[in-house]
């Protein structure tokens, strides 16, 4: 359990944000780095572009286990929406000793919060050895390249998204207060007696000064980024997964997606309910011409048909493509 402590001046200091770097990072942790059949089409294409872009210190910095993705890959968001190019230059920009600080304390971990330690792999050490700021630079130019390749064709449609939520819970603040609003993001969020509680497998309790808020398309499940570094400490980041999004029907299979791939997969399954191209695509992150040749494989295929409704074109399953669906 973590639990924060936050104050009626922090509590009014408090603030959501939509962080572009932090859908990135967020890939690189263990949900991200092992997709199954829960996982979502875009992070699983995401992970893609990760395995096969030349992309070395990220990929050795991502988790496949338990363990600690250093915090400068993903700084505090600065305001309400901060640009992914005020991110990167964040990044880039941050300070030698703290970009060591944290790959060192990715290494001891916090065996009293039940944070293990993990290993630095060649390319971080040899990057290490060059200093700080040279690691801030590679991986700044790295977290470009990832996000050019796996995250911009969709981040406005995903911000957007994002953005909505936001809107959500400034609503329900305004109706139920801080503690309604806490509450209201995810069961294992709880707000009682001053203290923001998240279910965790780690264990931390300390007074915050803030705390801010942060949705995710990426995350399955709340996390609370606490600085691990010692000294100055910077404001705990709570990343709540988006609740009731157009994505979040029932995902497909591991198995239908290994038979037709994740992004078909996705498409089938979403199915369930007829629905136009640019429905899915807006839905599922993509473009409505990548859309549209997916569809058209799986109506080749039988699994879907097509009729106009007005002025859309709606497609449904068929009834093989249902039974696929659903026992795949």
């Amino acid at each position: 359990m973590i639990e924060l402590v936050v104050d009626a001046a922090g509590l009014a200091r408090s603030r959501f944000a939509v962080s572009p770097l932090h859908e990135v990072a967020a890939t690189l942790l263990p949900w991200g780095v092992r997709p199954n059949g829960h996982t979502d089409p875009w992070v699983a294409r995401a992970r893609r572009v990760l395995r096969r872009a030349r992309l070395p210190l990220l990929s050795e910095l991502a988790l496949d286990g338990g363990g600690y993705v250093p915090d400068f890959l993903n700084p505090l968001p600065a305001g309400p929406s901060p640009s992914v190019e005020d991110e990167l230059e964040r990044v880039r920009n941050t300070p030698p000793d703290r970009v060591l600080a944290e790959l060192t304390a990715l290494v001891a971990g916090r065996p009293d919060s039940g944070l293990p330690g993990g290993r630095l792999r060649p390319e971080v050490r040899r990057a290490m050895a060059r200093g700080g700021a040279q690691v801030a630079r590679r991986v700044a130019d790295e977290l470009r390249c990832y996000w050019d390749l796996a995250f911009a064709p969709y981040w406005d449609t995903a911000k957007a998204t994002l953005e909505a939520e936001v809107d959500r819970c400034a609503g329900v603040q305004a109706r139920h207060g801080a503690a309604g609003l806490f509450n209201s993001l995810h069961p294992d969020i709880a707000w009682q007696d001053g203290a923001l509680r998240v279910d965790s497998p780690f264990t931390v309790a300390m007074p915050v000064p803030l705390v801010i808020v942060v949705p995710s398309l990426v995350a399955p499940r709340p996390a609370v980024a606490v600085d691990p570094v010692c000294g100055e400490r910077r404001p705990p980041m709570l990343v709540f997964p988006v609740p009731d999004r157009a994505t979040a029907a029932v995902p497909p299979s591991a198995e239908l997606a290994k038979l037709l791939g994740p992004t078909r997969a996705g498409l089938l399954t979403a199915l369930a309910r007829p629905a136009s191209t640019t429905q899915l695509a807006k839905r599922h992150f993509l473009s409505p011409a990548t859309v549209s040749y997916h569809l058209g494989v799986l109506h080749q295929a039988g699994l879907v048909t097509r009729a106009r409704d007005g002025r859309a074109v709606l497609y449904r399953r068929t009834s093989a493509g249902s039974r696929l669906a659903t026992t795949g």
